[in-house]
């Protein structure tokens, strides 16, 4: 209700819901200018972390690797297999990934790059990360072996000033490839907040945030079932007087173990720890 009876000038609402208006599409507009330049900063962040991780996995094939096999009195072929596994296959591939990854980068407006369709074309070739992440333990405790000796640790070091490596130790380096492969479903998260469903590029990020996250899933499945099959083995070996086929041939998980009461024909009853492996028990 008006306080004042007076009668409100028709074309002064008009103006009010002109000015409103003109409020809301600012308002707008000035949401859409705040997700671009969000966009902007985690395209700019992916192309930053990419380039800085090249620039690791080079330090480690040209720094370490290439002066270790110079050095065939302290490191045999399998000891530098154990600790360095297949990073030089990472390397390449990596290099591949960069340059395909550069070419979808808009310069101009890195809010408006494509960048989707990069993932998709090379997830097949990010399994190659499983071997290196089931390795990566093997390689810690072969690196810690050497790390015991002071010749090792000086060589080691020797190596990173060489090169002119950042002040990381070794084992820090070795591990960035593990780290790299479970921070790309959140890089693609977060880029998929700020891409809207009209953006050229949404369809693609979704899929490829799925098709990461799948790829991170599968390694650590991978990575679960071979400590399963080695806890397995162990576990045959340390049983005495062990008789008939391994375990291992028919099975790769220990499902559960427990205590059981064996009865006998005569009513007798014993003891028995049954172990419940996959297809056997």
């Amino acid at each position: 209700l008006r306080v004042n009876q007076e009668e409100v000038p028709e074309n002064c609402s008009n103006i009010q819901d002109e000015e409103q208006d003109s409020d809301i599409s600012k308002h707008r507009q000035k949401i859409a200018e705040n997700r671009d330049q969000m966009r902007t900063n985690v395209i700019q962040e992916i192309m930053k972390t990419e380039r800085v991780y090249i620039k690791h996995l080079k330090d480690i094939c040209e720094g370490y690797i290439r002066q270790c096999r110079k050095h065939t009195g302290m490191f045999t072929t399998a000891q530098l297999s154990t600790i360095f596994g297949n990073i030089e296959d990472i390397y390449k591939f990596q290099r591949k990934f960069l340059k395909d990854l550069e070419k979808q980068y808009n310069k101009e407006e890195p809010h408006l790059s494509e960048i989707g369709s990069c993932f998709l074309q090379h997830v097949e070739g990010f399994a190659i990360y499983s071997e290196y992440c089931n390795n990566h333990p093997s390689a810690c405790i072969e690196l810690s072996k050497l790390m015991k000796q002071g010749k090792y640790r000086h060589f080691f070091e020797a190596c990173r000033l060489l090169q002119q490596m950042i002040d990381i130790a070794i084992d820090g380096f070795l591990l960035t490839p593990v780290q790299k492969i479970c921070k790309y479903p959140l890089q693609l998260a977060e880029l998929l907040k700020y891409t809207t469903q009209e953006h050229s590029d949404y369809s693609n990020i979704k899929a490829a945030y799925e098709a990461m996250k799948n790829v991170a899933c599968l390694i650590n499945e991978r990575k679960r079932r071979l400590e399963s099959i080695d806890k397995i083995a162990r576990w045959q070996v340390s049983i005495v007087d062990w008789e008939g086929p391994d375990v291992l041939a028919r099975s790769s998980e220990l499902i559960h173990s427990g205590e059981l009461t064996k009865i006998l024909k005569q009513g007798k009853s014993q003891q028995r720890t049954f172990f419940l492996f996959d297809h056997q028990l």
